[in-house]
């Protein structure tokens, strides 16, 4: 199979993937509470990474990492899977699945935004106007279009999903830092989330505890697609294609398929205010990348 196929597949692969992904957050907090569906699921991701690293033959890579770098992606984990799926499966346990899907898409934004006092960026109007449309699409999605007031909407839940995007826009920020190998960022930092996870469940009543119908199909694809597999084929794919860029901007297509598995597989109307916020989120995101890829007049 020649490069150009292999970043088809794992790009496609990384789509479909990511999209069932809400699907079977809904499915699997249905019966299990978000610590607990963390936990197993983060465990099994856990097991992946170190297949993952066996079959690349980069075990060795952990020995060669500096002090340094151990306490840092070792932080990665407290944010990455710990804070950002505690915080996430939370809001999508209050919301419907849609919304907390299509608000946890407000990452980009957010990362523009932190990158002003975390790296030093300046953004221009056309980038403040840009960012302004996407929380304008966020705004679409909590309020089901009606803009000045939630009804019948957990207010905990919106806000749980917003701060999602924080933690996330954090991890990257961080991980951007920390130069070493994807898969050792993600077996590491699952490490040590897997870790904090099972101390965490250790002090809140009954969060290891197994209910009496495990829903195993969707805490697996969890556990191998949303968080651990999936990573490593999404930047693989970022690796080998020759326009990294366009690729990025193709992930964009996963929050639709999302949609449309969600009212597939678990029925769930799909509102228009939905459709209309997510597309202006996204529109933003695109527009924002597009002024501050242009060089400065």
């Amino acid at each position: 199979m020649n490069t150009r196929r292999k970043v088809y597949l794992y790009t496609g692969g990384s789509i479909i993937f990511w999209a069932g992904s809400a699907s079977a957050f809904k499915q699997a907090l249905a019966s299990l509470t978000p610590v607990m569906l963390l936990w197993s699921a983060s465990l099994i991701s856990l097991v992946v990474l170190a297949l993952l690293l066996t079959a690349q033959k980069q075990i060795s890579l952990l020995k060669s990492l500096k002090p340094g770098e151990w306490g840092g992606l070792l932080l990665l984990g407290v944010l990455n899977p710990f804070l950002y799926y505690i915080i996430l499966f939370k809001a999508y346990a209050l919301l419907p699945g849609q919304m907390a899907m299509s608000l946890n898409y407000l990452w980009p934004v957010v990362l523009a935004l932190l990158s002003v006092p975390v790296l030093g960026h300046t953004l221009g109007w056309r980038n403040i106007l840009a960012i302004g449309l996407s929380f304008t699409g966020a705004l679409i999605i909590a309020t089901r279009g009606e803009m000045l007031q939630l009804r019948g909407v957990s207010i905990t839940g919106v806000v749980l999903a917003l701060a999602s995007t924080v933690v996330w826009a954090f991890y990257w920020l961080l991980s951007a830092r920390i130069q070493v190998a994807a898969i050792v960022k993600l077996f590491v930092g699952f490490l040590s989330g897997s870790l904090l996870t099972l101390i965490y469940a250790l002090f809140a009543p009954g969060s290891l505890l197994p209910p009496s119908g495990i829903p195993w199909l969707s805490m697996l694809y969890v556990g191998l697609f949303e968080m651990g597999l999936t990573f490593f084929l999404w930047l693989k794919a970022l690796q080998m294609a020759d326009n990294a860029a366009r690729v990025g901007n193709l992930i964009y297509l996963t929050p639709f398929l999302s949609l449309f598995f969600l009212a597939l597989l678990l029925d769930e109307p799909i509102y228009n205010s939905t459709l209309v916020g997510l597309l202006v989120i996204i529109a933003g995101i695109l527009a924002q990348q597009y002024w501050s890829n242009r060089q400065p007049e």
